[in-house]
């Protein structure tokens, strides 16, 4: 098996500054174009773990440019190439301050939130009487900070990023669209494979005026996903427990 890729140390014509991620390592070209590579470095909870998976940064990179060649008649985005598999070249952008998580079931941290009582999250309003991975009747938005290194990203509403002039009203509205709009794409496209696009993330960004999307997207990375079967047979189970009584 090839060896794992858990580190890059290039220099490349330009470079002004490089970033070293929990996964990617990201360098800057004149403060004009990035160069992403995703290493094999494996990250859980915020840890990178000693050990890397060969291969996994190939896959992870492939995928997101798949997505991404896949949704650009969306919203533009900021790959120009992927030279390597392991390699995306693209924009540099000024990153919203936001991330725009779409959640179409209630699982994860929103279960958590909903389990302790809470009917509300990022100022959507939750009924009572919700089931662990239940849909919701159509994907919620709830987005949240990006936060600063070292910190977490924390839940916030619509209202508190426009009342805290986070994002003007005019971007924000732009970016609840795409960020439908691209789950929506996502969500066809997992059908096809026979899996469900549970929540995933998306992060925009500005260059010259104009909203692109940014960084990864639809990977198992930044994305959860059921199986559309394992879904069907847990759906009819909790029907048939209704009925039956």
């Amino acid at each position: 098996m090839s060896k794992a890729i858990v580190k890059t140390d290039f220099q490349f014509p330009g470079q002004v500054n490089v970033y070293k991620g929990k996964v990617r390592d990201v360098y800057d070209i004149n403060n004009d174009y990035l160069v992403m590579v995703a290493s094999d470095r494996l990250s859980a909870f915020d840890v990178v773990l000693p050990k890397g998976i060969p291969y996994k940064g190939q896959v992870l990179n492939q995928i997101a440019s798949k997505f991404l060649d896949a949704t650009a008649d969306i919203v533009p985005n900021w790959k120009i190439a992927t030279p390597d598999p392991n390699v995306t070249v693209g924009h540099r952008c000024q990153p919203f301050a936001v991330e725009m998580i779409v959640r179409a079931y209630l699982t994860g941290s929103s279960w958590r939130l909903y389990k302790e009582g809470g009917r509300e999250i990022c100022g959507v309003a939750l009924p009572d009487g919700m089931k662990e991975h239940q849909a919701f009747p159509q994907p919620i938005l709830t987005p949240s900070t990006k936060a600063e290194l070292g910190a977490h990203d924390e839940n916030i509403s619509r209202q508190d990023i426009l009342a805290k002039g986070i994002v003007s009203e005019a971007d924000y509205v732009l970016l609840e669209k795409y960020a439908l709009a691209l789950f929506q794409r996502g969500s066809e496209m997992a059908k096809e494979k026979g899996l469900i696009l549970v929540d995933t993330k998306y992060e925009f960004g500005k260059k010259d005026g104009q909203i692109y999307l940014i960084d990864e997207i639809h990977t198992p990375d930044s994305s959860r996903y059921f199986y559309a079967i394992t879904a069907r047979i847990k759906n009819n189970f909790l029907k048939s427990l209704c009925v039956n009584g």
